[in-house]
């Protein structure tokens, strides 16, 4: 009996000494599925663009309504939507944990239903760690006038 009860405490410690916490979220995990998400936009890689958003992703549309993660990627990838050019600029992340809030200025120029559009917008991109994976969860965007 005490050989059984030793031998269950020897393992629970192992098993307790050998298991991984998950490492908190990094800014450069941040910063690779940021430049991920733009080059699969730039490209229209719609598999790229969806590679890295949450399966609950949501986009909150500038005129209020909401874009999920399969019209998201449907657009991306459409001839509906082209980018003639865009950039991403004065990007800061706040960390909190496995979450992150990026802060950063969107530029592009391009065609969108067969109407032209030239924006400057404020942008919200919230990014979380689950699992090892990191992924965009929700994004949100204002235009700057």
């Amino acid at each position: 009996m005490n050989k059984q009860l030793l031998a269950i405490l020897i393992f629970i410690f192992f098993t307790a000494c050998t298991s991984q916490q998950e490492a908190p979220l990094s800014e450069d995990e941040v910063q690779t599925v940021m430049e991920k998400f733009d080059r699969g936009w730039k490209t229209k890689n719609a598999t790229l663009v969806d590679s890295v958003l949450s399966p609950h992703y949501l986009y909150f549309t500038q005129s209020g309504r909401t874009f999920d993660r399969a019209a998201l990627v449907a657009t991306a990838g459409s001839q509906v939507y082209t980018l003639q050019t865009m950039e991403r600029d004065n990007l800061t992340i706040q960390l909190e944990g496995n979450t992150a809030v990026v802060n950063t200025i969107w530029k592009g120029k391009g065609i969108y239903h067969g109407e032209s559009f030239d924006d400057r917008q404020r942008c919200s991109v919230t990014i979380t760690k689950w699992n090892g994976k990191v992924q965009i969860l929700a994004e949100h965007c204002t235009p700057i006038k």
